[in-house]
This record gives C-alpha cells, sequence and structure tokens, in this order.
C-alpha cells in the first residue's frame, strides 16, 4: 500500500462483499428484487460480484454505462430519462439482443425513444416515473401517469411494465422514515388504482434509494429496488445514519505534501480527485473524513490541493505521511477515478478499471 501513487482510491474488497450480501439477504427475506444502480461504481467487476449475489438486473444512467453494463447482466434498466436522439438509438440497438427498459416522464421522450426502437426493430420496455417528493423528474398526478402509460401501452415498439420512483427526498435516519415512506406509498397506490380502472398494469414498481434501502419493505407496493451508494457508502451514508464508518469500502490515500501554515496540512486531493461535493446531513464538516485524524477538518478544496484545518488535532502529520480519506459523496468521486484498488487480507492489490467512467450519454 505504502507504494501506491497518490492520490489512490482504494476498495476493501471483505467490506464491498460484505455490503452486497447484506441488502441481498433483506431483499430475500422481504420478497424484493435488486437492480442495483451501478453509476456509484461504474465497474464491470462489482456489477459481476452484484450480479452473483442474486441481482435480477442492474440499473444505468445513460447508454454508454447501459452496454457496458450489458456485458455481465441481461436485463437493463436506464434510469435517465431517453431525450436525445442519439441515446435513443443506442438504447434501441441494445434492445435487439438484451431486455432493456427506460424509464420516462414525458409523451416526447416515449415517442422518441419508440422511433427509435421501431427503427432498430427491437422492443424496448417503459418505467412511467413518478414524481414521490423528490421535485426533480416524474409526473405529477395520477392522471399524467395514466395519459402517459396509454400511450406506451398503444405503441407497437414499447412495452408498459410498470413505474419508477426514486424516493431521494428521504434523508432522515431509518427509525423516522416511516410517515414520509408512508406519503410515497399512497402516492403509488392512487397511480396504480387509476392504471387498473384504465386496464393497465404495473408488474414493476421500481423504487428504492440507499438511504431508503432497508425501509423500502414499508411501501408495499415496490417490487424492486435500486440503491446505489450502499455498495461503497460514503461521509453522506455515514452522518445519515444509514451505515457505519466501518461499512464505508471505499477510501482514498493521499500524501501530506506542505505544512508550510501552521495549524494546516495540504494533501495531494482536490476537487479533481474529490469533487466539491459538501456532506448533505452535515455540510459544514467539510470535504471528507480523515481516518487518522478525525478531529481534522478539509475546508477547502482547490484543483489538486486539499487544505486541512488541524487546530482541534494533538499534531499534524509530517510532509510525507499518507492519510485516508472517506469522501461526502462517492459517486462523482469514482467517476473522476481510472481505475481503483481492491484490497483483501492474504492477497496482492488488484488494479480494476472504472469501466464506465466519463460515459455522459
Amino acid at each position: 500500500m505504502e507504494n501506491l501513487p497518490t492520490p489512490a482510491l482504494v476498495v476493501d474488497g471483505a467490506v464491498l462483499r460484505a455490503n452486497i450480501e447484506r441488502l441481498a439477504a433483506y431483499a430475500r427475506g422481504h420478497r424484493l428484487r435488486v437492480r442495483p444502480h451501478t453509476k456509484t461504481h461504474k465497474s464491470v467487476f462489482v456489477a459481476s460480484l452484484q450480479v452473483g449475489a442474486g441481482a435480477s438486473g442492474l440499473t444505468a444512467a445513460k447508454a454508454g454505462e447501459a452496454e457496458i453494463m450489458a456485458t455481465v447482466c441481461e436485463d437493463i434498466l436506464v434510469a435517465f430519462p431517453p431525450v436525445d436522439p442519439e441515446r435513443c438509438a443506442r438504447i434501441a440497438a441494445l434492445a435487439t439482443h438484451r431486455t432493456v427498459r427506460v424509464a420516462l416522464d414525458s409523451i416526447t421522450a416515449a415517442q422518441r425513444m419508440a422511433q427509435a426502437a421501431a427503427a432498430a426493430q427491437s422492443r424496448v420496455g417503459v418505467l412511467v416515473d413518478v414524481d414521490v417528493g423528490m421535485g426533480r423528474t416524474g409526473v405529477q398526478t395520477p392522471e399524467e401517469a395514466l395519459r402517459l402509460a396509454e400511450v406506451i401501452d398503444r405503441d407497437p415498439s414499447l412495452h408498459l411494465d410498470g413505474i419508477m420512483y426514486y424516493p431521494g427526498h428521504v434523508w432522515s435516519p431509518p427509525e423516522e422514515q416511516h410517515e414520509a415512506l408512508q406519503k410515497v406509498a399512497t402516492k403509488l397506490e392512487e397511480v396504480i388504482r387509476f392504471w387498473t380502472k384504465g386496464g393497465l398494469k404495473a408488474d414493476i414498481v421500481s423504487g428504492g434509494s440507499t438511504p431508503t434501502a432497508y425501509q423500502s419493505h414499508l411501501v408495499p407496493q415496490t417490487t424492486e429496488i435500486r440503491p446505489g451508494t450502499y455498495v461503497f457508502n460514503d461521509m453522506n451514508t455515514v452522518h445519515g445514519g444509514f451505515c457505519t464508518i466501518e461499512d464505508c469500502a471505499a477510501r482514498m490515500i493521499c500524501t501530506v505534501v506542505s505544512t508550510a501554515i501552521p495549524g494546516q496540512f495540504v494533501i495531494d486531493g482536490g476537487t479533481k480527485t474529490f469533487t466539491s461535493d459538501r456532506c448533505i446531513p452535515r455540510p459544514e464538516s467539510g470535504h471528507g473524513y480523515i481516518i487518522e485524524y478525525p478531529e481534522a477538518r478539509i475546508f477547502a478544496l482547490s484543483e489538486e490541493h486539499g487544505q486541512v484545518d488541524a487546530r482541534a488535532c494533538s499534531r499534524v502529520p509530517k510532509v510525507g505521511e499518507r492519510v485516508t480519506v472517506i469522501p461526502n459523496h462517492i459517486c462523482p468521486c469514482v467517476n473522476l477515478q481510472d481505475s481503483f484498488w481492491i484490497a483483501e487480507p492474504g492477497n496482492p492489490l488488484r488494479r480494476i478499471t472504472v469501466d464506465a467512467r466519463g460515459k455522459l450519454s
């Protein structure tokens, strides 16, 4: 480990596997399918572990990610609305030899996806994206959901498979999520009731997030869940009360490069390593957590520099010392890396390619 060039993203293989199996066991116990979101790890290696643990399919955000993940799984959901014609064409082409679904919330997106599928002579499954409180995408009312579903159901190049929702607005501790998730369930129940009256079925109700993953059974309409961050975890999930520091599989090894400013030190990780994302539950906590110096706070990032306030520490590290940082938001952090390292007891470090890095479309 001491010979790794820094900054280096290192993943604890045992913790990674434990995180995957813990969610798989929960899902089995509640008769839920797992379709993990691969945007967190963007890695065929990790996706293969998830499929091996029983994942029924994989979720991607972009066509490029879907194409890569289709090499290890035959059932892919593209959860980002496919509106761009080039993206629709690639999804339609993938659907000629894989089961592919998309989530969308507009008639325009449905029509463009249908045109691309017709041209490719494929058929694409569709989940109607329903907003359950996040306020980002998703139809707003049961009436809108029914109108869109009817358009999809009539098109021979599309197949109406069900509903997608994302409870990304729920960040309360797990024991306090019941009321918020009950509101989600009520909204879904109303949408499904409208569909039933219209002669339509929602065979799939796809939901879930890492913060709500282990409370997914509180939304009884749910048939599958799509958490992503759970494989690695980060300071968002720690401070949110959804995991412990020990559950964080991914950690950035950095080198102290300067102690010239009294009460501070600088590490070789800036925005090009961590991104500038603050911690959602505790934005005042800085840009990550340094395991060896828990009282320290990464208070500023520039492109290459991470400035650390060490005034609360019993000592300041020496130049050349290595420190271990748990990032605030692991998903974009991984996307900044060409590869990461898997560390497992008794085995040499293994380099893993971030296969879907930078797939913007």
